[in-house]
């Protein structure tokens, strides 16, 4: 890894300079104010306040102690440039030339105008972001109640999305395995289970976004919702510097101080390298975490999380028509006693040790006809380790579970992967149409091993019903070479009609198949004033499989023993892994429409409707015939998800308020392969069938703002409600009793706060600051238990536990 990142560093800096002293036209720039105007009318000037500038390219800055701010390097084009400080917001269009610079008073207020530059009129505001395209802006990054203080965390705060019941985020009702997951354009899913596979520090987290259906044909390899996050560009003008989360936190027991339960310290260095040329980012983050469940012995009752997250980032100035960027995120984690709840103690659960890396360069380059050719490299590494804490033999009794965890696993992964893109030069016909081309190659590898212990059932009486035993360990490697090529063009037909078209063809080795994927979708201005906004469109989006898929037919086999009532073995059926059909890529159909509307000049509101429909799931499924038995992997899977939303914004002085409610159903195949072959296997296999899925949240009010309080205060609230995820019902033999997932858990109420106040204290001539703030979280102690004894045979049966309690979370930052 080091040899990698060091010829990677070499090609970055050895970019040839010369393009530097070509006799092209420079690029474009944009100096400008940010101001707000007080009662008397007279202007003020906003320090720190976030500035985001969005078109051919995108990038972000902060004004200075002035209130000023610059941005360089900029392919000619039209941007939109957003300002955004607490309470407050503007934004304008701005016309980028070659070798000028637009100078650009930027006013932030209330009213929600954006004026325009070199475009056209002042317009009313109507966001241009849909209910398909959501952002987390660095602002909600920063200030947002975040227990965890992750950026997964924050993705909640987007209408649609949920973490499920098993901890993972489900957006747009799909499962966490069929979502994309980019950091900087790239890939960062594990190769074998297709879920999310890497962690960076927070604080290098410029936004993230959420997007439902991105018909964009650049974007490709999934099913469901797409989380796309971007990091901060370093600081080409002077150095930053923090660190926070210095003092441990106490683990409490029942009153005692029993150890630490957490201790997280962060530190984050940006700054220039070569002036105007060459600036660095580095952020290194340690977490140690004790999670508690609170229905288990005070002592016993832990998850323990262990990690090191480290991200460099090097951003390179070559030219007024090039830059560069390269970036190194290194993050081993140790995560003991996954799958800890009520019924599974400590010594029957699972501990998960990852090791991953990942390298990743970027390149742009602008022509002078104002075409734009993106290039992208990325490898990543992620290996992980499955093992039980004890070697006792695994048993499933009605109230609990004994013994070792019956699954070991040991994956080692690999991923190279190369993307082009091409933005043509604007061209003018019946129109403006803004062209581009790109393809997407990509080759992972997947070397792993699985072993299988026996899992005994126990019935009430104490008595074996059922064992499960399984074949040899098994040893295997899987190797997929991905190619993608797509185009796609912006008509602007007029200034009230964009139409966007869109092909992508994916090619996949393991499947053996090459699938068209055409998308289309429009943004019509229903009023000239563009207040009303109509938005619509739909497409086809095939999925990756995952490696553990093919290499299925090459786990151990399982054996069903039988146990009659003395102990004798009443049958014994032998299930052979078979890949039935052949493999095939998930095809998911979606189609949106959607009104946005300005009603007020501070409240904007958005009517929407999504729904997709997936095919060609991967399910797993025990089947029986007349000569034989065997454990069926099919691509015979089917999802639904259908979702109504309501969200509204308002903003007033020094205030913003969000609030939305959100309508929805996902239902489809329950046996969804990576449950059973994943990091936290389930041991029973029952026949498939359909059903609501397990993140199924058919109502849910959301609100969350940020505020401003006397005493400079910044609130940030959030209040989430939605209806409890189902469950089924089983008995002691663990055989599902009526419909599967036809109960329900009892309604989700949690409401959350944090609280921050800024700091300026001046330093040896110099001015520093200190963040200063708490956050509580499930303020009003709401029952939201995470666990139901499902088992009828139970005396418990219906009982709930483990629920989460009232927590408070101190914050300190330093900031020079």
């Amino acid at each position: 890894m080091q040899t990698l990142i060091g010829i990677a560093l070499a090609m970055l800096l050895s970019v040839p300079l010369g393009f530097a002293q070509g006799s092209f036209p420079a690029f474009g720039s944009i100096r400008g104010d940010v101001f707000t105007k007080g009662t008397n009318g007279e202007p003020a000037v906003l320090p720190e306040a976030r500035i985001v500038l969005r078109g051919p390219i995108t990038k972000e800055t902060e004004s200075d102690a002035r209130g000023a701010f610059a941005i360089d390097s900029l392919p000619p084009g039209t941007y939109e440039i957003e300002a955004n400080a607490p309470g407050l917001s503007g934004g304008l269009a701005v016309e980028v030339t070659p070798g000028r610079s637009s100078t650009v008073p930027l006013e932030m207020n209330v009213t929600m105008v954006s004026n325009t530059v070199n475009v056209t009129a002042t317009q009313a505001f109507v966001a241009d972001e849909s209910a398909q395209h959501n952002t987390v802006s660095q602002s909600v990054v920063e200030n947002a109640p975040n227990q965890e203080e992750n950026v997964d965390s924050l993705l909640p705060l987007v209408p649609g999305v949920v973490r499920g019941p098993d901890g993972r985020i489900n957006m747009k009702g799909a499962q966490a395995t069929q979502a994309g997951w980019l950091v900087n354009s790239a890939n960062v899913t594990d190769p074998a289970t297709g879920g999310q596979a890497i962690s960076l520090p927070i604080d290098v987290v410029s936004s993230v976004q959420v997007i439902s259906n991105p018909y964009d044909p650049e974007y490709g390899r999934f099913t469901g919702a797409v989380s796309s996050v971007e990091t901060r560009t370093s600081n080409f003008d002077k150095f930053h510097f923090s660190i926070q989360n210095l003092v441990p936190r106490a683990r409490d027991r029942d009153g005692h101080i029993v150890g630490i339960g957490a201790f997280t310290p962060r530190t984050t260095i940006t700054g220039p390298l070569i002036k105007d040329r060459l600036a660095f980012t580095q952020s290194l983050e340690y977490r140690f975490v004790r999670t508690p469940v609170e229905s288990l012995p005070p002592l016993q009752r832990d998850t323990t999380l262990e990690s090191f997250d480290s991200f460099s980032q090097f951003d390179l100035k070559i030219s007024d028509r090039q830059t560069a960027t390269l970036s190194v995120a290194v993050f081993p984690q140790q995560f003991d006693y996954l799958g800890l709840n009520t019924f599974n103690p400590q010594s029957s659960t699972t501990n998960l040790h990852q090791r991953g890396d990942q390298i990743s360069t970027q390149h742009s380059y602008v022509a002078e006809s104002g075409a734009l050719l993106s290039s992208r490299f990325a490898y990543e590494e992620f290996d992980a380790d499955t093992f039980p804490n004890s070697q006792a033999p695994y048993q499933m009794l009605v109230e609990t579970t004994e013994g070792g965890f019956f699954n070991r696993q040991n994956r080692d992964t690999r991923r190279l992967e190369w993307q082009e893109i091409y933005h043509f030069s604007q061209k003018h016909f019946l129109g403006d149409h803004q062209l581009k081309a790109g393809f997407d190659f990509s080759h992972s590898s997947y070397d792993g091993r699985q072993q299988f212990l026996p899992v005994a059932i126990v019935g009430t009486a104490g008595s074996r019903l059922e064992q499960i035993n399984f074949g040899s360990p098994s040893s295997f490697s899987v190797q997929q070479n991905e190619v993608a090529w797509f185009g796609g063009d912006q008509w602007t037909v007029s200034p009230r009609l964009t139409l966007d078209f869109g092909l992508r063809f994916d090619n996949d080795s393991v499947t053996n198949s090459t699938h068209a994927a055409p998308r289309a979708n429009l943004t019509l201005a229903l009023t000239r004033n563009r207040r009303t906004l109509l938005k619509a469109g739909a497409g086809l989006f095939y999925d990756r499989v995952p490696l553990n898929a093919p290499a299925f037919s090459s786990f151990p086999d399982r054996t069903i023993l039988t146990f009659g009532a003395a102990g004798n073995v009443t049958s014994s059926v032998p299930y052979s892994n078979v890949i039935t059909g052949g493999l095939k890529n998930p095809r998911s159909e979606t189609w949106n429409v959607e009104v946005d509307r300005q009603v007020l000049e501070k409240l904007v509101v958005r009517v929407a409707y999504q729904q997709r429909n997936t095919v060609d799931d991967l399910v797993v499924n025990p089947e029986t015939t007349a000569g034989d038995s065997l454990l069926s992997l099919a691509s015979r899977g089917r999802d639904f998800y259908r979702e109504f939303q309501i969200t509204g914004q308002y903003k007033i002085h020094r205030q913003t308020l969000n609030a939305s409610y959100v309508r929805s159903k996902a239902t489809g195949d329950l046996n969804d392969f990576n449950q059973f072959f994943g990091n936290d296997p389930q041991a029973v296999i029952e026949p498939n069938s359909r059903g609501q899925l397990a993140f199924d949240a058919p109502n849910r009010f959301l609100t969350w703002g940020e505020l401003n309080a006397p005493g400079k205060l910044l609130l940030m609230p959030v209040l989430d409600i939605h209806t409890g995820f189902p469950y089924s019902v089983v008995n002691e033999n663990r055989n599902f009793v009526g419909p599967r997932n036809d109960e329900r858990f009892p309604r989700f109420n949690s409401f959350d706060l944090q609280v921050l106040r800024n700091f300026g204290l001046p330093f040896h001539g110099k001015e520093h600051t200190v963040k200063f703030g708490f956050g509580v979280f499930n303020l009003f102690n709401h029952a939201n238990p995470r666990d139901v004894q499902n088992d009828l045979d139970s005396y418990r049966f219906e009982q709930f536990s483990n629920s989460a309690v009232r927590t408070f979370r101190g914050k300190l930052v330093f900031g020079f």
